[in-house]
């Protein structure tokens, strides 16, 4: 009997055998016009042992999502994962694991020591604005820097 394949690439994924942190090159889709889009897993915390919390998450996200724009061209979206491990990186043009967490190294730095006001937190710039955790944002910035300082990006690399 042959193993189900799903449509989502990270269902696919034995959740098992990955050691967070990590960033792992989920997919590379090429357009019908040429263009490349390429979407990766940032994984923060350990699956099914260890989660973030909302506040902390929504947080990450408000400040990464600003402020890898300044780190990278192509840039289409980062996303918090369902399961809140994690968020989902998607940019044009089809780049490498090491590369990408180079780049998120340098944002996470900055957000491990962030003093400054949380950008798009009042009503109307965000949807759950009174839902942020700075302190907890930097706590998990922090671990995952750490973490890969420690072992590299790579997904199957256990510290």
């Amino acid at each position: 009997m042959s193993e189900k394949k799903y449509n989502v690439d990270s269902f696919n994924l034995d959740h098992t055998k990955v050691f967070a942190p990590f960033v792992r090159k989920a997919a590379t889709k090429v357009g019908a016009k040429g263009d490349v889009v390429t979407k990766f897993d940032i994984r923060f915390t350990q699956p099914n042992k260890e989660f973030m919390t909302t506040g902390a998450i929504h947080t990450l996200e408000h400040l990464m999502a600003e402020y890898i724009r300044d780190e990278m061209e192509g840039v289409i979206d980062l996303s918090p994962m369902g399961c809140r491990t994690g968020f989902y990186f998607t940019l044009f043009g089809e780049l490498d694991e090491e590369t990408v967490a180079n780049h998120l190294l340098n944002v996470l730095e900055k957000v491990a020591i962030w003093d400054k006001p949380i950008p798009a937190t009042t009503e109307p710039e965000c949807g759950n604005y009174r839902d942020h955790d700075l302190e907890g944002a930097k706590h998990f910035a922090k671990q995952w820097c750490d973490g890969i300082k420690k072992k590299g990006w790579d997904a199957f690399t256990q510290a």
